[in-house]
C-alpha cells in the first residue's frame, strides 16, 4: 500500500519525465481485474502517461451562462495508465479538479463531475475511426460513463430518476426510517455508471442488457479525481484483442456546468499491447507533415474563415463549427477526410428551423450532406499545409 501510495503522489511530477500526448503502453498483469479501484495493487509497477485534454467548442450550448463560464477554458493535463490479463482491461485516469461537484438527484441546475472512456467498434483502418465522442455514421463507438451523482433508491431499479425514493417522502419515523434507510444503503445506486453505442449526433443508446459490462469507480482527494474503469476485452460491441487499441478520454466539470458535449476530451490515443505493429500508433502519434505557416495563408485563401472560427481572436461564425481546440482532439485522418470528403462526418449545428441562414448541412436522401465545399481538387501539399496549421488549433494547458 505505501509503494501505491508513493506511486499515486508522483503522478502529478511525471508528466516531466512522460512524454506527453505519447501512446499508452499497457502492463499486462496475471491478477483478476474484477474489482479494480485506484488503491488496487495492479497499479503497482504501471507505466502512467500524459493525455491532454481539450475543452469541446464544436458545438456551443443554447446557455447564455454556461457559454461565458467556459469561453475561456484552458485543456487539462491527466495521467493514465492501462493493464491487462487474459480477459480484462483496466484503465487508471487522474485529473486536477479544484471543486468536487455531485449532481443532486434530478435537479436541473446541478452538474456532476464525472469522465468517459471511449472505444471503436471497428479500428481495422486507423483513418476512418469513429467521431470523438459520441461516434458517426457507420463507425460506431462504445463509451463508458461515470458521474457523481447523490445515493437515491430507484424502486422498480430501471434507473427512472422521476420514481426515485427518499426520507422525506416516506411518512416514515423512528424504527421504520431506520429499516427504510437500511434499504436503501443496499439498493441506492451510488453512481451514475452507464454504457452508450453511438454512430452519430442524437444516436446514443444506452445498453440496458448486459451485453456489455464494465466496472468503474471515482475518487476525490487533494483537488483531483482519479477514475478506474475495467471491462472486457471482447464483448457484443468491441474485440480489444490486437497489437494496440484506440481509446479516447473524456471528463466533466460540475462547477463548470458541464453535461453531455461540454466537455475536455483527448483525441484518439493507441494504447499499445504488443511491441512491433507500428500501424496504429504512427497513425495517431506520427510527425505532422506540412508547413503551419503556410497552412494558415493557405485557409484564409480558400475561404476557411469565412464559415469557421479558427482561433480565439477571429469573430464567431455560425455558418460552421468552431475549430478553436480541432486540434487537440482530431486526428490527422480525420482532418484530411473532412476536407476531401466533408459528409463523411457532419458535426451538429445550430437549430435549422431557428437559424435557416447558417444550415450546415442538407437532408439528402434522409442523410446529412455538409454544405462545405469539396476540397480533394487540391494539391496533396496544400492539404497537409492546412491540417499542420489546424493541429496547431488548441487551448493552452491549465
Amino acid at each position: 500500500m505505501k509503494k501505491l501510495t508513493s506511486t499515486l503522489v508522483a503522478l502529478a511530477t511525471l508528466a516531466t519525465a512522460v512524454a506527453a500526448d505519447s501512446a499508452i503502453d499497457a502492463r499486462k498483469v496475471t491478477t483478476s481485474l474484477d474489482k479494480v479501484s485506484n488503491t488496487s495493487s495492479v497499479w503497482n509497477g504501471a507505466k502512467f502517461s500524459t493525455v491532454t485534454l481539450y475543452p469541446q467548442t464544436t458545438i456551443e450550448f443554447n446557455d447564455k451562462k454556461a457559454n461565458e463560464i467556459n469561453a475561456e477554458n484552458k485543456a487539462v493535463k491527466a495521467q493514465v495508465a492501462a493493464v491487462y490479463n487474459s480477459a480484462k482491461i483496466a484503465f487508471l485516469i487522474k485529473w486536477p479538479d479544484g471543486t468536487k461537484n455531485v449532481q443532486q438527484g434530478n435537479r436541473t441546475d446541478s452538474y456532476a463531475d464525472g469522465f468517459a472512456v471511449q472505444f471503436a467498434s471497428n479500428y481495422a483502418n486507423p483513418a476512418e475511426l469513429p467521431y470523438i465522442g459520441m461516434g458517426s455514421e457507420g463507425r460506431q463507438a462504445l463509451i463508458h460513463l461515470q458521474k457523481q451523482v447523490v445515493k437515491f433508491y430507484e424502486p422498480n431499479g430501471n434507473g427512472d430518476v422521476a420514481t426515485q425514493v427518499n426520507p422525506n417522502q416516506t411518512e416514515l419515523f423512528g424504527k421504520d426510517l431506520k429499516v427504510f434507510n437500511a434499504k436503501v444503503d443496499t439498493l441506492a445506486s451510488l453512481d451514475y455508471e452507464k454504457s452508450y453505442v453511438g454512430e452519430g449526433f442524437r444516436s446514443m443508446t444506452e445498453i440496458k442488457d448486459g451485453s456489455s459490462n464494465s466496472q468503474s469507480t471515482m475518487t476525490y482527494g487533494k483537488n483531483a479525481w482519479t477514475g478506474t474503469l475495467s471491462r472486457s476485452l471482447k464483448d457484443t460491441y468491441v474485440d480489444l484483442n490486437a497489437a494496440a487499441i484506440p481509446v479516447a478520454f473524456a471528463v466533466w466539470d460540475g462547477e463548470k456546468m458541464g453535461r453531455n458535449g461540454l466537455k475536455y476530451l483527448t483525441a484518439w490515443t493507441a494504447v499499445v499491447f504488443q511491441k512491433g505493429d507500428n500501424t496504429l500508433v504512427n497513425a495517431l502519434h506520427g510527425k505532422i507533415e506540412g508547413d503551419a505557416t503556410k497552412g494558415k495563408e493557405s485557409a484564409i485563401a480558400n475561404g476557411c474563415t469565412g464559415c469557421h472560427q479558427m482561433e480565439k481572436t477571429d469573430a464567431a461564425s455560425l455558418m460552421g463549427p468552431s475549430l478553436t481546440n480541432i486540434g487537440g482532439y482530431a486526428t490527422v485522418d480525420y482532418l484530411r477526410e473532412s476536407l476531401v470528403k466533408p459528409s463523411a462526418v457532419v458535426v451538429p449545428g445550430y437549430n435549422r428551423n431557428a437559424h435557416s441562414n447558417y444550415a450546415w448541412y442538407n437532408i439528402e436522401n434522409g442523410k446529412r450532406v455538409s454544405t462545405m465545399p469539396d476540397h480533394s481538387w487540391m494539391e496533396k501539399a496544400d492539404i497537409d499545409n492546412i491540417i499542420a496549421y489546424l493541429k496547431t488549433l488548441k487551448a493552452e494547458v491549465k
